[in-house]
């Protein structure tokens, strides 16, 4: 391949292998691409495609595990151009955050938390330039305040913790751009954040784009992000590029089945469970006979530390989860969803008003009445790999729940209940005697529900079970959740910022915000004739996989911010 005059970044039959154990594992096949200046090149496909490989070779970043062959070129603002397979180590500090920068996964790992925000974006100036501490912090206020952080002069002297999910992003991405790189690589820049905040941190990258003159190279497995900001689009599959196009011509006639299935998996708003109900039904005012779970004016919250008053984190709602009946729970982070989760099994505090849960009232159990509910109540958490014990094999982490309530005597004495598990989950019994660290996201995922079915619960608490999946690998999870749903019969609390996801399991649907319901009804009602502008911009916020239709929900999503 052959780069133009105005290739930002260029790579040529490149090959990355590691070295392992025991045989080499090739993770890039040869593979050939070019950044183009002002655009935003979205590489997308699932966990092991090579996407992230890609990325870290652009700026170097791979261990020292890795052997690398072919060409990649990166070219600065002042024209200049590093070999990033041939360059030295200080060839590579020059490059970094000069002419290239990163804007990681996680934020929360990409800050330290031990130096203010102020600092840290500063140490990438005192490293490329010459500047007193006065003048790199007016530059870090400067940016901060380019990024849309309020009260930047303020907010520079606070550290990570002291800002939101979002806001962190907006550092982390003010890092990267304080040097004034030609070249912005986003890492799934948006996987762990809320819709709305999704929303946010999408447009200010586009205005990465248009006002910094920044070229974009996305990598991301969620089609809706990629239909918002793309210019184009690069498909992987197993360290080989599959598919390349123009966005808008990739999604009207995607060429290969593999890019086919990855937009079928995308779940829409609108195909779900709403597809399947009327808007002439009523919603249910009141909770039916025999439901699992009834809330009144309930409310929820965190005792206070060295004599300091408490935080009431839910705030007098109402609702209830029937016999076999989906919940969704819906909004965003510190709304209070997980606290309702959590407050059902007892391990949050119900401070005021009632919340009933399989007939034990929980404002003011005690333990011993919370022992005796707990064998009837499953949790799927939203990280399988931080719930497991590393320790244990899956077979054990899968049976802990029957040594623990005395339905085995061991992980041995229980293994024929944990195949059948394995079976329902549909995961190969031979899994069992695997690590938790050996099976893959969406594997995890699997055998996560299989201990939250181990011991055959009237109530299901799934918290988030999908949001760090790739989008055909949680499409196979929240078909399989059906499946089981149907089979097992167990209600279920589902909770989530995904409302696509949400259609896709939940019968009812419940909008929370600041601890407070903002709209509660059936799943076609609430997702499609919503009543409350929260709710409306929940859903405008809500990419979807269609470059066409996305371009005017952005301006519906405008129109919405103040909601």
């Amino acid at each position: 391949m052959t780069g133009t005059a105005a290739s930002v970044a260029r790579i040529d039959d490149l090959r990355v292998t590691f070295a392992t154990d025991g045989a080499p594992v090739a993770a890039i096949n040869g593979i050939s691409l070019e950044a183009r200046a002002g655009e935003v090149l979205a590489i997308v496909g699932e966990s092991g495609s090579g996407k992230t490989v890609t990325a870290n070779t652009l700026l170097g970043l791979l261990p020292e595990t890795a052997t690398l062959s072919g060409a990649v070129i990166v070219r600065g603002r002042d024209g200049g151009e590093t070999d990033i397979v041939h360059a030295t180590g200080a060839q590579l500090r020059e490059m970094r955050g000069r002419d290239a920068a990163m804007v990681f996964q996680e934020p929360s790992t990409a800050l330290n938390p031990v130096y203010t925000v102020g600092w840290q974006i500063a140490e990438g100036l005192r490293a490329h330039e010459k500047l007193s501490k006065a003048e790199a912090k007016a530059k870090a206020v400067d940016i901060l305040r380019r990024v849309g952080i309020p009260n930047p002069e303020k907010r520079v002297d606070d550290y990570p913790h002291q800002f939101s999910g979002g806001q962190k992003q907006r550092v982390v991405i003010a890092m990267a751009l304080v040097l004034d790189a030609g070249l912005i690589i986003a890492d799934e820049p948006t996987t762990a954040l809320d819709v709305t905040v999704q929303a946010e941190i999408l447009d200010l990258l586009r205005t990465c784009r248009d006002e910094f003159g920044a070229t974009i190279v996305l990598i991301t497995h969620n089609m809706g992000v990629v239909a918002d900001l793309a210019d184009r689009v690069i498909v992987m599959y197993r360290g080989d590029i599959v598919e390349q196009a123009p966005v808008r011509e990739l999604f009207a006639a995607p060429q290969q089945e593999y890019t086919r299935d990855l937009l079928a998996a995308v779940p829409h708003v609108g195909r779900g469970k709403s597809a399947h109900q009327s808007l002439d039904t009523p919603a249910p005012t009141s909770p039916p006979a025999g439901s699992l779970v009834v809330a009144e004016k309930v409310e929820i919250g965190y005792p206070g530390r060295f004599g300091s008053a408490g935080v009431v984190a839910v705030k007098g709602v109402d609702f209830w989860i029937g016999p076999g009946e989906v919940l969704g729970l819906v909004g965003e982070s510190g709304s209070g969803k997980t606290t309702i989760g959590r407050a059902m099994v007892g391990l949050t505090s119900v401070v005021g008003g009632s919340l009933k849960v399989l007939g034990t009232e929980m404002n003011g159990a005690k333990p011993r009445q919370l022992a005796k509910t707990r064998p009837d109540i499953g949790f799927v958490f939203q990280d399988p790999a931080t719930s497991f014990n590393p320790l244990l094999t899956i077979a054990e982490c899968i049976a802990e729940p029957l040594v623990v309530h005395k339905r085995a005597s061991g992980a041995r004495a229980a293994r024929q209940r944990v195949n059948e598990l394995l079976d329902a989950v549909q995961l190969p019994q031979a899994f069992g005697d695997r690590y938790p660290h050996e099976l893959s996201g969406g594997q995890r995922q699997r055998a996560s529900l299989a201990r939250a079915l181990a011991l055959d619960p009237k109530l299901l608490i799934a918290d988030e079970p999908t949001s760090a999946l790739d989008v055909s690998v949680q499409a196979r999870v929240l078909q399989l959740f059906a499946q089981l749903q149907a089979e097992f019969g167990f209600a279920c609390l589902f909770i989530s910022h995904d409302l696509a996801v949400v259609d896709e399991v939940a019968d009812r649907v419940v909008v929370l915000r600041q601890g407070v319901i903002r709209e509660q009804g059936t799943t076609v009602q609430v997702l499609t004739e919503p009543r409350d502008d929260y709710t409306r911009r929940l859903l405008a916020s809500l990419p979807v996989p269609d470059p066409v239709a996305q371009e005017s929900r952005r301006e519906l999503w405008r129109a919405t911010r103040g909601a």
